[in-house]
């Protein structure tokens, strides 16, 4: 099974920036709209956003108004924009779909947010 590979994260500051990239193999997640997920330290993971599947962005309460999700169909690259980054948005960051599909997880993007 191809996994996916995020990738954008680091070390940001309280209030920065930040914008995690998911280049999705042609055909591998195809059906089910693209999704971010994030799993916080000592915690399940967590879907943050996703497409509907008429296009439209939907986002968990805790990241509505500051992340935003994109899609570059022609290069098949799923983007998370991060912007007001809380310390509590720390955590790994994973592309899949929604709903998930668990063959398909990747090593994540470490994101770290830290005065």
């Amino acid at each position: 099974q191809v996994q996916l590979v995020e990738s954008g994260g680091g070390l940001v500051q309280p209030g920065g920036s930040l914008t995690l990239s998911c280049t999705v193999p042609n055909g591998v997640l195809s059906g089910n709209p693209k999704a971010w997920y994030r799993q916080r330290p000592g915690k399940l993971r967590a879907l943050i956003a996703h497409f509907f599947y008429d296009g439209s962005p939907i986002y968990a309460d805790y990241v509505r108004g500051r992340f935003s999700i994109s899609e570059d169909v022609s290069s098949n690259t799923v983007y998370l924009h991060m912007n007001r980054l809380k310390p509590e948005d720390t955590g790994v960051y994973y592309c899949n779909t929604f709903p998930k599909d668990d063959s398909r997880w990747g090593q994540g993007t470490q994101v770290t947010v830290s005065s």
